[in-house]
């Protein structure tokens, strides 16, 4: 198998010290599911669905708490969290107590506009088993039943079979990864029946929109369509949009089938054009930075001419004589400052009045609500005054500029906030654009020629199409080469920049550059279920967790808005009765002006330049340029309290094999201490260990298979494959028992064998020679794992096994200590070997003779002091431990790794990423720091100094549209802080290790 990545998830949950046994964590690993599946499978255990909901109009953090506060408030909602910049809800609920619609409406009673989206595909996943029901003919008699069941019974993969002759109807539950429905149908005809497959277990989501649809006589006869369309088991319809949502079962019927039917049974009336949920959400973001643009450019043209008549004419004797017209009971100028503000106050900043009210309607005030309150009371102020200069002929001072210039700097903010946030997303679009738009399909004839190419949109490739990539194109689809030979760039999804030859047999990763070579691949992996999607989503997913340090900004925020009203209040009654008494001169008093307009001015500064926005943006902003920044390095993070507890690491637990150790482990020496063929033994042994998936097996057996047919075995082979070879070098191995953490136990020709180490050899009776010892002693103080072989309980012989450090292991570990991070290793192997590899790479602290169950158990000791603990493991058996770690790093090549149990993925299979991992955290949350203490200072120094408390001994005093510039600003300052990790550089080893390059 080439070098790439895997992603198959394990499960369980991330929870962190679970408290689950050995046989719990066990029988849970038995399923493994894909991203995105195990809190589905989770929630369906529990009758639970996940909802996910955009929610338009949200702008702080008490936005997102006022929605997360309305959903849990409804009966039958688990979890609600709400991410703003996204403006995404994921809602997990109870569908027997609360309805999709409920929730909605929920989203919408707390005043912001919500839309549900598609469900994410639950498609059973690779790794499991799926269930599906076959039609068979020609059944007559219960021999015929026995016949059928006997063969699906034999066929590999499958775990379930059963036919019912009644209904001619068989259900077979088998794995995909060995057995497919086209293998399953050909099995049975070639027993003499005819097979159909009518229904699998799995299904999927299909978002189209139809153009053409003219009348409901279209409409009808498309619904018409789809129900009698064999294979679709749902859809939901938007008729103003004419978007249709279609849940199909994709091993029944695929999605181009779909789309292929619509347009030729339409006649060529309907054009069906796919739905990219991602495309709309870039494009919604593009609308709402262009709206906020119009916004702002609108209130800076009425706002422009409003400050030219209040500061330019004045200097202007023509103009000025001009604006002081009487007109009516008016003068002209106050005639010309009110009209160009309503329309600013009104219409541009209606956004703000709406924002506000549905706040207040909720409960809870935000941004808006300030912004609302400031704005209106300096322009009912100023109408106020003209109507009262028209009755009392007495000319009060205006404000009018004051409304308008602030709604034109918040709008500026806003409009600079979103651009800013949107760049904070730069990760999925990058990521997103990966992936080719099209794809060209090879279309065969009934005996496998390729008759024809055709060029399809690549959303439309399903499993097992035949595609041909050209040199310098990119993959369209995970797949595996079935033709041809070329070197692929794999570095923007693994980030490792090392070209990737591949050959036939070979996987390819969809995304990825095709570069010297056409390559006919046959697709594997397509749609959410290839591995450039599965990134997506573990990003996404990643973006829209909370940082626990997120709670603080929260509670700040809820309470923020109130008590800047209330400091607000506080500042207009203080100003005005210490005007009132006397207590300041009156020089102190602008021009036209009186105590009331005075305090009433410091009052609409103190509400407008106070800024919650810029807490609630601290840390969101940063965590989603960090899991970009962080998968474009080949690491993935899970999400803010993953990225959060990694700054704290203390210690760092490493497995050895496929972890420190390069996971390809070859015997080195074989050593028969009988008078026995040392071909025979190894047949024999080879025999034995070919049932086991273990990797030390596999070394064993290519040993075997090398000494008698002097090459290598083909990649592509798999265990049980070898015994196609030749039939004769293997022999049948019966009663197989593997063992964890001992070996494997079986009988051949009436023979027990065992093959393991000395703990299986002890407790099984097996005498250990003086010879044998010495044997063992010598490989293990080499760093080699001596394997004992014994037949009927009499010691046979023995095999060395060696396992190549990596060549970046030893810095890695000098590297992590020079950080203050103590290094530990726990091995399955003996203490002598452990001891010999753990010397080399220079770890004090080594675990060993652990089975894969205790390695949680050893983590679980660490942190009962306190220590925050990462675990670095590679594969299944390390699940348990990645999930008791406080941060767990999944090695992301290798074996099948257990991503779903893990925080982190190491994509590119480099132990530097562990470093890199720690230094991506701690720089991220130094930024999350600084935008905290830029935010709470900002506010703390703005809000007294808005309020005018240095005014009486610095004369220094802020206009209301001067501290609405500077709210504004602040937000968009957070913002840019976040966006300055984008700077973020790998460490160099040569620097944290102090080495001088000559």
């Amino acid at each position: 198998m080439a070098p790439g990545i895997s992603l198959q998830l394990a499960s369980i949950s991330g929870q962190k010290g679970s408290g689950l046994s050995a046989e719990d964590e066990s029988r849970d690993l038995e399923e493994a599911p894909l991203l995105g599946e195990r809190d589905e499978r989770l929630e369906n255990r529990k009758g639970l669905e996940k909802l996910e909901v955009k929610v338009i109009g949200m702008t702080c953090a008490a936005c997102s708490n006022s929605v997360e506060k309305a959903l849990l408030n409804l009966a039958g909602v688990c979890t609600a969290s709400v991410a703003l910049l996204q403006n995404k809800a994921d809602v997990t609920y109870d569908p027997s107590k609360v309805k999709e619609e409920d929730i909605k409406e929920a989203i919408e009673d707390a005043g912001f506009d919500a839309e549900v989206l598609p469900k994410i595909s639950s498609r059973s996943k690779d790794q499991g088993t799926v269930t599906g029901k076959f039609r068979i003919g020609g059944m007559t008699c219960a021999a015929c039943v026995n016949s059928v069941e006997g063969i699906l019974r034999n066929l590999p993969g499958v775990t379930r079979a059963v036919v019912a002759l009644a209904t001619s109807m068989g259900e077979v539950e088998y794995d995909p990864n060995q057995m497919g429905k086209v293998e399953i149908i050909n099995a049975i005809e070639d027993a003499g029946f005819d097979a159909e497959l009518i229904q699998s277990g799995q299904q999927d989501i299909l978002s189209i929109m139809i153009e053409g649809l003219f009348s409901e006589e279209d409409a009808k006869f498309v619904e018409d369509m789809l129900h009698n369309m064999k294979g679709v088991r749902d859809f939901v319809v938007d008729p103003l949009l004419a978007k249709y949502d279609i849940l199909f079962d994709p091993e029944v019927i695929g999605l181009r089938s779909i789309i292929d039917a619509i347009e030729s049974e339409g006649d060529g009336r309907f054009k069906v054009m796919l739905h990219n949920p991602y495309t709309t959400y870039f494009s919604s973001r593009m609308d709402e930075s262009s709206q906020m643009f119009r916004l702002f450019t609108s209130s800076l043209t009425f706002s422009v001419p409003i400050l030219f008549i209040g500061v330019v004419c004045p200097h202007i004797p023509f103009m000025y004589s001009l604006l002081l017209l009487r007109c009516g009971p008016f003068l002209m100028g106050d005639w010309l400052k009110w009209a160009l503000v309503s329309p600013v106050q009104f219409i541009i900043g209606k956004r703000f009045y709406v924002a506000a009210y549905r706040a207040l309607r909720n409960g809870s005030a935000n941004m808006d609500v300030l912004i609302a309150l400031g704005t209106s009371a300096a322009y009912f102020y100023s109408v106020c005054a003209l109507i009262y200069g028209a009755v009392f002929h007495y000319r009060l001072a205006t404000y009018f500029e004051t409304s308008a210039m602030l709604i034109t700097f918040v709008l500026l903010g806003k409009y600079l906030e979103v651009v800013a946030k949107g760049k904070t997303s730069n990760a999925i679009k990058k990521l997103l654009e990966l992936a080719p738009t099209t794809a060209l399909l090879l279309i065969t004839d009934s005996d496998g020629k390729h008759v024809e190419e055709k060029e399809i949109d690549a959303q439309l490739i399903q499993r097992s199409d035949m595609l041909k990539v050209y040199p310098g194109s990119k993959v369209p689809a995970d797949g595996t080469v079935v033709w041809g030979s070329s070197h692929v760039n794999e570095s923007m999804i693994t980030g490792e920049s090392a070209l990737v030859s591949k050959e036939v047999g070979g996987t390819v990763i969809g995304g990825t550059l095709n570069l010297n070579g056409a390559l006919h691949i046959q697709a594997t992996k397509v749609g959410s279920d290839a591995a450039l999607s599965q990134i997506v989503r573990l990003v996404e997913t990643a973006q829209m967790a909370k940082a626990p340090i997120q709670k603080f900004a929260d509670y700040i925020a809820s309470v923020f808005v109130p008590v800047v009203v209330a400091l607000a209040f506080v500042t207009w009654l203080g100003w005005y009765l210490a005007g009132v008494l006397g207590a300041y001169p009156e020089e102190w008093l602008p021009p036209a002006s009186n105590h009331f307009v005075f305090a009433l001015m410091f009052a609409i500064s103190v509400l407008v330049i106070a800024c919650p926005c810029a807490l609630g943006l601290a840390t969101p902003t940063a965590v989603m340029v960090a899991t970009g920044i962080g998968a474009t390095h080949g690491v993935l993070i899970k999400g803010g309290d993953a990225l959060e507890r990694a700054q704290k690491i203390q210690c760092v637990v490493f497995d050895k094999t496929g972890t420190l150790t390069k996971g390809k482990p070859s015997v080195t020496s074989a050593k028969v201490l009988s008078d026995m063929q040392r071909g025979e033994f190894l047949r024999i042994v080879a025999s034995a260990e070919a049932s086991s998936e273990h990797p030390l097996a596999r070394a064993v057996v290519d040993y075997a298979y090398h000494f008698h047919f002097f090459g290598e075995p083909p990649k592509d082979m798999d265990m049980q494959g070898l015994r196609t070879k030749n039939t004769a070098w293997l022999l049948t191995a019966s009663k197989f028992e593997a063992l964890p953490g001992k070996g494997v136990r079986c009988s051949i020709e009436g023979t027990e064998i065992l093959v393991g180490n000395r703990k299986l050899m002890s407790e099984d009776g097996v005498f250990i020679p003086s010879v044998a010892e010495e044997y063992l002693k010598d490989m293990e103080q080499h760093a080699r794992t001596g394997i004992l072989v014994a037949f009927d309980k009499e010691l046979v012989g023995m095999l060395a096994i060696s396992d190549p450090l990596k060549r970046e292991a030893a810095v890695v570990i000098e590297g992590l200590k020079k950080m203050g991070i103590l290094p530990i290793m726990v091995t399955g192997d003996n203490w002598t070997t452990a001891r010999a590899v753990a010397q080399e790479l220079g770890i004090e602290d080594v675990k060993a003779e652990v089975i894969p169950a205790g390695k949680a158990e050893v983590i679980r000791s660490l942190q009962k002091d306190g220590t925050m603990v990462a675990m670095v493991g590679d594969g299944i058996n390390d699940s348990p431990a990645l999930a008791a770690a406080d941060v767990g790093m999944a090695i992301g090549a290798g074996t099948d790794i257990a991503i779903e149990a893990a925080d982190y993925v190491l994509m590119r299979n480099n132990l530097e990423d562990v470093i890199t991992a720690i230094d991506l955290s701690k720089k991220t949350f130094a930024r999350i720091r600084l935008n905290y203490v830029f935010a709470m200072g900002y506010n703390i120094f703005a809000i007294p100094l808005a309020a005018g408390l240095f005014f009486p001994f610095l004369k220094i005093s802020l206009p209301p549209w001067v501290s609405g510039a500077a709210m504004a600003l602040s937000s968009v300052s957070v913002v840019c802080s976040s966006l300055l990790l984008r700077r973020y550089r790998q460490p160099r080893l040569t620097e944290i290790l102090d080495i001088k390059i000559q």
